[in-house]
């Protein structure tokens, strides 16, 4: 299996994967929604609350904010040595105070640690009028998507990448226009294929219908795309999900091997 980058945009990133099939690639996308762990607010202690909003709604708020993780400093409480009891290796203490009138941001928090923060500070949490106040304290931890959603660090999904040919037609002008995305063009009156737009191929087939001198070949090779909610890279989700595959296979064979 081969990877190859076609596209990076801030949170979003495009892989070509060759040599991969259906399943594998299904399995890879789960593992990155479910299985690569990120940081979010497990448990809180509300101190103090005098705005409109109930607790639950303002823990249920803090609780969805995506921190920006650091898998080098903190493990899961599962594989921590303190087993699971807490400790500054799992755990990390966040603090929110304030006092009205005005509005709180997740920017309003304050962490611990200057690495783990709010992935997008302008989120508003709770306004607050005149006298009103609120003090909170927060536990992060590391989590699995597949535990709850509030620890998957992005969306991702595939499909096929095609490889499209195309011979010059007496309706080239119309095989131009039966396509959704824009793929052929004219050049010096004669069909050409934009190779940078191939990636944008919905595989509709509108144009092999137009006229039989268009070819449109899917074959072992997908396009793989990344969306990550901002804990993490793209590169970093897809890198740790493979691991974590890895180790999962790594554990059936030695439970194969020991039945």
């Amino acid at each position: 299996m081969k990877l190859e980058l076609l596209n990076k945009k801030g949170e979003e990133l495009n892989v070509l994967v060759k040599g991969a099939n259906p399943m594998y690639m299904n399995t890879l996308r789960r593992a990155m929604i479910s299985e690569v762990p990120v940081m979010a607010i497990e448990k809180l202690e509300i101190r103090k609350n005098s705005s409109a909003l109930y607790d639950e709604i303002v823990g249920h708020r803090l609780g969805l904010l995506s921190l920006k993780t650091d898998l080098k400093t903190y493990s899961e409480k599962t594989t921590c040595k303190c087993k699971g009891a807490g400790c500054a290796s799992c755990e990390l203490v966040m603090t929110l105070q304030a006092k009205g009138p005005c509005i709180i941001y997740a920017s309003d928090i304050k962490s611990k640690d200057p690495k783990v923060v709010p992935t997008y500070p302008k989120t508003p949490i709770v306004k607050l009028l005149e006298n009103q106040e609120v003090e909170i304290e927060m536990t992060a931890v590391l989590g699995r998507g597949k535990e709850h959603t509030k620890w998957s660090p992005c969306l991702s999904y595939y499909r096929l990448f095609p490889k499209i040919s195309a011979k010059d037609a007496p309706n080239r002008d119309a095989i131009v226009e039966s396509c959704p995305v824009d793929i052929f063009e004219l050049k010096s009156g004669k069909l050409t294929v934009n190779d940078k737009k191939i990636k944008e191929c919905i595989l509709c087939n509108a144009c092999t219908e137009t006229s039989d001198t268009v070819k449109v070949e899917t074959k072992d090779e997908y396009l793989l795309t990344i969306e990550s909610f901002g804990q993490l890279s793209p590169k970093d989700i897809l890198e740790n999900a493979i691991e974590q595959l890895n180790q999962q296979f790594d554990e059936v064979g030695k439970l194969v091997k020991a039945a």
